[in-house]
């Protein structure tokens, strides 16, 4: 930071900023409860004319390799992922493996995404048709038959189908692309001789909340849907307590965690809604509203795309330009500050294609946002160190004036005129840089291309913390408590906060004063421990911004003079 007393003025500044724009700009009560009466009329209708889906839910539980073996499946593969699709248990996809991430940096076990219902974390994807009419569709339950193919690949499609009492057939053709794209083509052949409307869906149903949830308030893990242009995040406890409803005719439905992702994507341009709620297991799922009358000796058909895999940058861009999926690369939780974040994201990943190396990369980055930022904390730094330098003088002016606390105002206000400071200048860059600093931990925290990506000695995760402080007490025939396994680079990152703050030390003068100086003075050892479990790319780049700013501050204050009052 340029100096912790700006802080507490810039967090001060955004509460107003928050707290006017909410006297001003939010909606009347009035306006509210309208709104809410609208909705809720809406959702009622839906609930009364939309069909359901029959969804089964299973409360057995047993081991996810015992539940694969129990039932029939089509394996798939290409050369980043693999798994099976259960045939017997209504064509779920419900096995699903990573082949290049693994679940820990020391070990070569894979990161495994979807299992199968019946297992303790069953997470599956499976699409289907109802109706209303009293006709046989396929469930959780239906056997499926192959019919052509035998493994699921980017050069060999499979084709499953079946067949009802009364002659409906309904099909599946099932294609793969080279990374983490599904197609599944659902065709309905009516083979009877009356006429049916059917309603397509798709959902997904996770069993329960993942193992390695953050839960961090910045983080959004869970549901992500947008409508006609419209996002809504979604969290595991939001779920528990109501259910989510929307129209659209564009969008998609995803479930996502740190780093991976599972989404719908219905036919855009049809009439769909979405549903999200909670009951034993998290469940989300859209449903054409449209349907299709499908009449004696006739056929319709639609299809479902879904991106299973991990949160790839380049790949999420890519598949929402490609699939036409408007704001698709809001699956990854960039949040409000979107338009910094992405930029960044560009700018780092040029870097490391420079480098080689993240660990390099951040560092780069970090020179290239002090350069950006250099000529507005060159005039905040020059006139803090005036500040400085005039400290002598404004003790002359307190001790001359000590019973006229106007005339101090007005004699300390004329001698920084005269050497033209501005004692709220340095609270600027730290406005403008909070910002910054936020947008570049929200890219580390979730780049999925910083997981696991090595630095240099025994940083080789810059995604996780700094792990030091195990190695460090590991002779100790005890063990320490967790908040003192503080990595190298915290210590280093508070170093030279301390060191920069003793180039600027807070001016005391009074009680209140010096209070708040020995306060601020503790402030390293409190931020060492503060970011001490964050990822040290993180604190890596704090370092060198507190490095930069020492020697930048250091050549102005050499280089500053100031002039005395007549």
């Amino acid at each position: 930071m340029d100096n912790p007393r700006n802080v507490i003025a810039a967090i001060a500044m955004s509460a107003c900023v928050i707290v006017l724009w909410s006297l001003y700009f939010s909606p009347s009560t009035e306006e509210v409860k309208k709104l809410k009466a609208q909705q809720e009329e809406k959702q009622l209708t839906l609930e009364t004319e939309s069909p359901k889906i029959e969804q089964e839910e299973k409360s057995e539980s047993i081991s996810r390799e015992e539940s694969i073996l129990q039932s029939d499946r089509i394996n798939f593969e290409n050369e980043f992922i693999k798994g099976s699709i259960a045939l017997n248990n209504g064509g779920a996809i419900d096995d699903f493996e990573f082949k290049n991430y693994n679940k820990t940096l020391d070990s070569e076990e894979k990161i495994i995404l979807l299992s199968p219902s019946n297992s303790k974390n069953g997470y599956l994807l499976n699409t289907g048709w109802t109706t209303n009419s009293e006709v046989e569709v396929p469930n959780s339950n239906t056997v499926w038959i192959l019919e052509s193919g035998n493994k699921l690949t980017p050069k060999n499609p499979i084709k499953i189908y079946f067949e009802n009492n009364v002659g409906v057939r309904f099909e599946r053709t099932l294609t793969l692309d080279e990374k983490y794209l599904f197609t599944i083509k659902q065709k309905i052949i009516n083979n009877s001789n009356k006429n049916y409307k059917f309603y397509p869906y798709a959902f997904l149903h996770r069993n329960n909340v993942p193992e390695d949830l953050t839960d961090f308030y910045i983080l959004h893990e869970g549901f992500v849907t947008v409508g006609d242009g419209e996002l809504e995040e979604v969290d595991y406890d939001d779920v528990e307590e109501k259910k989510f409803k929307r129209e659209a005719s564009t969008g998609f439905v995803s479930l996502g965690d740190k780093y991976w992702l599972t989404s719908l994507i219905p036919n855009q341009g049809r009439k769909f809604r979405i549903d999200i709620d909670y009951k034993k297991k998290y469940r989300a799922s859209f449903i054409d509203l449209e349907g299709f009358n499908v009449d004696a000796n006739s056929s319709a058909q639609h299809t479902v795309k879904s991106v299973i895999g991990a949160k790839e940058v380049k790949l999420i861009d890519k598949y929402g330009e490609e699939l036409n999926i408007k704001q698709f690369d809001l699956n990854i939780s960039y949040g409000i500050f979107y338009w910094i974040v992405r930029p960044m994201h560009v700018a780092l990943d040029y870097l490391y294609n420079f480098s080689g190396n993240y660990g390099y990369a951040i560092i780069l980055l970090t020179i290239l946002i002090r350069i950006i930022f250099f000529p507005l904390n060159q005039y905040s730094f020059k006139s803090m160190s005036k500040m400085k330098v005039l400290a002598p003088q404004l003790n002359i002016i307190k001790e001359k004036w000590k019973d006229d606390k106007m005339q101090i105002q007005k004699e300390t206000m004329k001698l920084y005129k005269t050497n033209g400071v501005n004692p709220m200048s340095s609270c600027f860059p730290i406005f403008l840089q909070i910002p910054i600093f936020f947008s570049l931990y929200k890219l580390l925290l979730l780049d999925i291309a910083m997981r696991h990506a090595p630095f240099i000695w025994y940083w080789q995760d810059l995604a996780a913390k700094d792990t030091g402080g195990e190695w460090l007490f590991s002779f100790l025939p005890f063990n320490i408590p967790s908040f003192l396994e503080i990595g190298l680079l915290p210590v280093l990152m508070g170093i030279s906060m301390w060191a920069t703050q003793k180039l600027n030390p807070m001016p005391g003068g009074n009680e209140a004063a010096e209070v708040q100086k020995k306060i601020f003075k503790w402030f390293p050892v409190f931020i060492v421990f503060i970011l001490a479990p964050f990822a040290s790319g993180l604190c890596l780049y704090w370092c060198c911004t507190n490095c930069l700013q020492f020697l930048q501050q250091w050549y102005i204050l050499r280089k500053t003079t100031v002039k005395a009052l007549q």
